[in-house]
């Protein structure tokens, strides 16, 4: 699965930096088959490094790169995936 499309991307430049209290989530990200949700309100094009919340073990803000997950290998030959149905949404209602 293609983690990013040129649409997503241009609701990132659309969106910028979100310097506020409550950001809009613009991509979910997920492990399919365990623990791990990431919630991308920004990402840097020329890095290729969202910035967002990570639910893992606990949750927290904080940066990670589109190349990281990408190089996720899971058990039965899946990987990260996108959230195809998830529609952009203010991080308090995740």
């Amino acid at each position: 699965m293609k983690l990013l499309t040129k649409a997503i991307i241009q609701k990132f430049q659309k969106t910028g930096t979100q310097d506020i209290e409550n950001p809009i989530v613009i991509a979910k990200f997920f492990n399919p088959v365990g623990i791990g949700t990431w919630f991308a309100t920004e990402f840097n094009p020329i890095t290729k490094v969202f910035f967002g919340r990570v639910d893992l073990h606990e949750s927290e803000f904080g940066f990670f790169s589109l190349e990281e997950l990408e190089s996720v290998k899971l058990r039965f030959g899946l990987g990260i995936e996108r959230d195809i149905h998830f529609e952009p949404i203010p991080i308090n209602e995740v």
